[in-house]
């Protein structure tokens, strides 16, 4: 875990300074900018949409709801709904409306702002993820790299990640089918991470895929696991799971890679019985194949 985690910039907090940048660049011509600027019967129509989603369930979306992709300040717009405070059936309709109708450097800042912090507000109040915030996820895989760069990547880096949240996670992962190119910059983004329990449940979720990877690409796990050769420490059960499957599915690219077989034979790998027979084959087969 990282000792001093970067506290998480929403969408309110984004908006506000971009106002207040307009505000200090427009302050000698006495401009007015930001919501200020908005027609003030636009601002009500949309903080009543921002109402209405707020105790949507099921059924039609407010049609100014749908026109907020279509416009160029809309972030500005979304911040009048209150994004927050919208109900997991509300959220999870309006990913599918902005995974449809925005570019993918759009989608991120959605995925990053909206729906990131939400789904993990809501696994740490009730422990599990509310059904619709899961299908948000699942939607939101139809763009990778806007899921991958707005939500995995900022969700590892914060180093406060909790196994259940990579669990949780990690099973979106796991069901959904994730392009090769966007899996391997995932996994090599991963793999330059500190250890920690969430980041082997990815690598092992991405790695059971067996994608083709790029060298460039194994060549960074193989360092990613290769840290361990000089660590006293026991590694987790975890370390070990996304090792051997490492060593599992990559087996035709790593026999006879020195660096993976020193790590078998010197790393402090326990004697697990699931794992340890698998190593010892890898190890024989790696002896008679130089």
């Amino acid at each position: 875990m990282n000792s001093n985690p970067e506290k998480h910039v929403t969408l309110a907090d984004l908006i506000m300074q971009k106002f207040e940048e307009k505000e200090a660049q427009n302050s000698t011509s006495n401009i007015t900018c930001g919501v200020s600027s908005i027609n003030p019967e636009i601002v009500e129509i949309f903080k009543t949409t921002g109402l209405l989603l707020s105790r949507y369930r099921s059924g039609k979306l407010p049609r100014s709801l749908k026109t907020i992709p279509c416009c160029s300040n809309w972030e500005e717009l979304l911040y009048l709904t209150n994004p927050e405070g919208w109900s997991a059936a509300a959220l999870y309709q309006a990913t599918r409306l902005f995974v449809a109708n925005l570019k993918s450097s759009m989608a991120q800042r959605f995925f990053n702002l909206v729906l990131y912090p939400r789904v993990r507000d809501d696994i740490a109040e009730y422990k599990r993820l509310n059904s619709h915030l899961y299908d948000a996820l699942r939607k939101a895989l139809f763009k990778p790299g806007a899921f991958i760069k707005g939500i995995l990547l900022p969700l590892c880096e914060s180093g406060t990640c909790t196994l259940r949240e990579a669990v949780i996670i990690g099973s979106v992962i796991g069901r959904t089918s994730v392009p090769v190119l966007h899996a391997a910059a995932a996994l090599w983004k991963i793999a330059e991470l500190p250890y920690t329990g969430a980041s082997s449940i990815f690598i092992r979720i991405f790695i059971d895929k067996k994608y083709a990877l790029p060298y460039r690409v194994i060549d960074a796990l193989v360092f990613h696991f290769l840290r361990a050769e000089n660590d006293t420490r026991t590694y987790p059960v975890l370390w070990q799971q996304s090792f051997l499957s490492f060593v599992q599915r990559l087996k035709c690219a790593i026999y006879g890679n020195f660096h993976v077989t020193s790590i078998i034979y010197g790393s402090p790998l326990s004697t697990i019985s699931e794992i340890m027979p698998e190593l010892l084959r890898f190890k024989l087969k790696s002896i008679f194949e130089r």
